[in-house]
């Protein structure tokens, strides 16, 4: 969220769970009577958010905030449980009153996996449901798209999966609680060499039709450097493939103890069960886009094994985490997943900040540009103990987060089920 000079602008659905909305309330931006209203086609129902053409007004009802993220193509699997986060925030924060008393209300709409759905979710929500900020979108590609027209709209953004290089650099209004890939991806390297100081030959393969993929093979590649590791071959791919053999097959040739991925779930899925069917038997690591259990239906039992890097732990000390934990394990009987917990941590954002800005401007009494300003200034002056700890933002929107932590893939023999394991 700085004045950058310029800007960038560059399922398998196994497992997957139909959400239902949570929560009640109506949300009315008051506009001038000359403009006319209609209803948001994605709002979750017996919620209504009054659309109109024009661009002030004050609020009325619930607050509504946007939702932009990935609920279908192969996207999907991350973008699922992202929603699975934010309605559990929805539902926590309005038992406890909401914003000082008002609820909040969820609006979503579903970006898919490309450029073009971010910008039509985000148009949507910024013009006609009249949100106060968005979450999203859920991939780094999109928030280079996207991101400019809140930026242009003086919306705030939050990504809570974005952790490309450069994203909040976007403009002032774009943050993001996702820590960047620079921090977490070497985490998982390190933790490949403390299980076998041996390693020497490292193969990587990364899906080059994807901003964050691109940018955390990067770091990715410079960190096996920085280890005095051997980088023995780079393999492309697209996140729309599902045929590895050539690449597998190349990569295998050159005898590597080291596999690390960056990429989708589906397709980095995938990529490791070929990699395991063609023989190959060393450590595998996966960057944040294989960082769900919605992974392990796509590799099943050959997915033991994998390191993943996390910027959240279901055993993190603290009250919310603790409330977070157990509303994601009563609702959906497991762990709650990384991307989950960020889209929690980026509506509690909104909220918070809404609730400190209530008690110096009663909130309800601006008009929605200057809302919308003045939440966006509160929010980087904020400190938050969510369930990933406590976080804050530099004045770029930059996440400040101090705990992070290596998961390695558990599953059973025959594949059935799995799960994450925190390495100490």
């Amino acid at each position: 969220m700085n004045n950058a000079i310029a800007r960038t602008t560059a399922l398998l659905s196994t497992c997957a769970l139909l959400l239902t909305g949570c929560g009640g309330g109506t949300s009315t931006v008051t506009n001038s009577p000359t403009n006319s209203p209609n209803s948001s086609p994605n709002s979750t129902p017996n919620n209504t958010v009054t659309d109109t053409t024009g661009t002030t007004g004050t609020l009325s009802g619930a607050i509504p905030i946007g939702i932009a993220v990935a609920q279908t193509s192969n996207v999907a699997l991350l973008g699922q449980e992202q929603v699975a986060g934010a309605k559990l925030a929805e539902k926590y924060f309005n038992s406890k009153g909401g914003v000082n008393g008002t609820p909040i209300k969820l609006v979503f709409q579903d970006t898919s996996g490309d450029e073009a759905g971010a910008i039509n979710a985000f148009q949507t929500l910024i013009n006609k449901d009249k949100v106060i900020g968005i979450v999203g979108p859920t991939l780094s590609q999109q928030a280079f798209s996207a991101d400019p027209i809140g930026e242009r709209a003086k919306v705030p953004i939050i990504g809570p999966s974005n952790t490309a290089k450069n994203i909040p650099e976007i403009g002032n209004y774009i943050a993001r609680v996702s820590a960047p890939v620079s921090i977490v991806a070497p985490n998982s390297v390190k933790a490949a060499l403390k299980q076998n100081p041996q390693l020497k030959k490292v193969a990587v393969f990364y899906a080059q039709n994807d901003a964050f993929s691109k940018s955390e093979t990067e770091i990715f590649q410079q960190t096996v450097k920085d280890q005095g590791l051997e980088l023995v071959t780079v393999q492309k791919f697209q996140t729309s493939d599902t045929d590895f053999q050539s690449q597998a097959t190349n990569g295998i040739n050159l005898k590597p103890d080291l596999v690390i991925i960056s990429g989708l779930a589906a397709d980095g899925g995938n990529l490791i069960r070929q990699l395991r069917e063609l023989g190959y038997k060393g450590l595998i690591v996966g960057g944040n886009g294989l960082n769900t259990s919605n992974l392990l239906p796509v590799c099943k039992a050959l997915c033991d094994g994998v390191l993943i890097a996390q910027a959240y732990s279901p055993e993190h000390s603290g009250e919310i985490n603790a409330a977070f934990r157990k509303a994601y394990t009563d609702e959906y009987k497991k762990e709650p997943p990384q991307f989950s917990a960020q889209a929690f941590a980026a509506v509690q954002v909104y909220v918070e900040a809404l609730q400190t800005l209530d008690k110096k401007s009663k909130f309800n009494k601006l008009q929605l540009p200057e809302l919308r300003t003045e939440l966006n200034k509160q929010i980087l002056l904020g400190r938050y103990n969510t369930p990933l700890g406590e976080i804050g933002f530099t004045p770029i929107g930059e996440v400040v987060q101090k705990d992070f932590y290596v998961a390695q893939i558990k599953m059973e023999k025959d594949g059935s089920q799995g799960k994450f394991t925190f390495l100490k």
